[in-house]
């Protein structure tokens, strides 16, 4: 779900998540936990590698009794009554059918408001120190809640929020039955966020191929990923076992959507050099989750390798990691072939029924 980029900017706080954090290497705007995949050195910087997904999903202590609060943030989830119109729900911006995120450039809110930015997938969100594309929110809590009184996403209020869901007795009975209180906008961050967390992209070709079946990927995916961290130099960014170093990049993406200049991170930082930088996106089920960048530019892959091979667009913050790359047409289709192999198992999944 997109920010209204003139929002009131909340403070960051940084989640660690697993394993222990990197050293920075000056590569990106910001420093980030990593997981024990082991170490890859390309073109003089030193990143993780990237491996299979941890088995266990972090569970922040803030958000207890977990398990219990599943069905219930589903159903909120899903639920369009969290907007002012009683017709946005957080799926509808992120849906199931379209990998948990948006098949339009940018997504509509209530109105017909288009916001600035593609809104990103929920896939492995549970694995960031960081949400939303310009990472101004520090937990799945805090982003959960954001969308709900953003005026071109769901366009409510969180004081108004909390009562109309009071008022319809099943959610009331809900939230006492999980919480011991009645709703609260803190309930609702905190079931939204533990449904969240259950949406996890793993165990796709790469992941098979990497714990032993040789036979997982062909050689096409094969010659791919060596050049994925090799000469396309895509693991300096997308690294470790969610393919992101949860950095913020300035990758000189043109500005397609209906703003006419986007900041990015600098509107959460006020750094000069976080001018026009964005998060690190996850590869994890990348072909479910067209069209691609922080504005939607690219509809495919293809578009995206283009990109990259060029080395983006010149502008004074661009980052330094962007260079030329001079892929041959059969390694520019090797590549497509390795990010292919990155689709993860589909979730099973049924519409909730929500509560009256």
């Amino acid at each position: 779900m997109k920010p209204a980029i003139k929002r009131e900017l909340t403070t960051v706080l940084c989640t660690i998540l697993v394993g222990l954090s990197v050293t920075s290497t000056g590569i990106g705007s910001e420093t980030s936990p990593h997981s024990a995949v082991g170490m890859i050195t390309v073109d003089g910087h030193t990143v993780p590698d990237i491996g299979p997904l941890p088995t266990v999903v972090p569970q922040p202590p803030g958000n207890l009794n977990y398990a219990a609060k599943l069905s219930l943030g589903k159903q909120l989830y899903f639920d369009g009554r969290l907007s002012k119109n009683n017709a946005i729900s957080c799926a509808f911006c992120h849906n199931p059918v379209a990998g948990f995120a948006d098949p339009n450039q940018t997504s509509v809110g209530v109105g017909g408001l288009r916001g600035g930015r593609q809104s990103p997938t929920v896939y492995n969100t549970a694995f960031n120190p960081f949400q939303f594309w310009d990472g101004r929110a520090g937990s799945l809590e805090e982003q959960a809640i954001g969308p709900i009184h953003n005026p071109v996403e769901m366009a409510e209020t969180h004081e108004s929020v909390v009562p109309k869901i009071a008022k319809l007795k099943g959610y009331e009975e809900e939230f006492q039955k999980v919480f011991g209180t009645g709703v609260s906008l803190q309930g609702i961050a905190e079931a939204i966020a533990a449904y969240e967390r259950t949406i996890i992209s793993t165990n796709s070709a790469f992941d098979k191929f990497v714990l032993g079946d040789s036979k997982a990927m062909g050689e096409d995916a094969q010659r791919g990923m060596a050049l994925f961290k090799g000469k396309g130099r895509c693991i300096l960014c997308h690294n470790d076992s969610n393919f992101t170093d949860n950095r913020f990049h300035n990758l000189g993406v043109p500005q397609v959507g209906p703003m006419k200049e986007d900041l990015g991170r600098y509107y959460v930082t006020l750094r000069e050099r976080d001018k026009g930088a964005f998060k690190t996106p996850t590869l994890r089920s990348i072909t479910e989750t067209a069209p691609y960048m922080h504005d939607g530019a690219f509809k495919t892959l293809e578009e995206v390798i283009d990109f990259f091979d060029k080395g983006g667009n010149a502008n004074p913050q661009l980052s330094p990691l962007m260079k030329p790359l001079g892929l041959t047409p059969q390694e520019k289709t090797d590549l497509i072939a390795f990010l292919k192999a990155l689709t993860g198992e589909p979730i099973p999944f049924e519409f909730p029924k929500l509560p009256e």
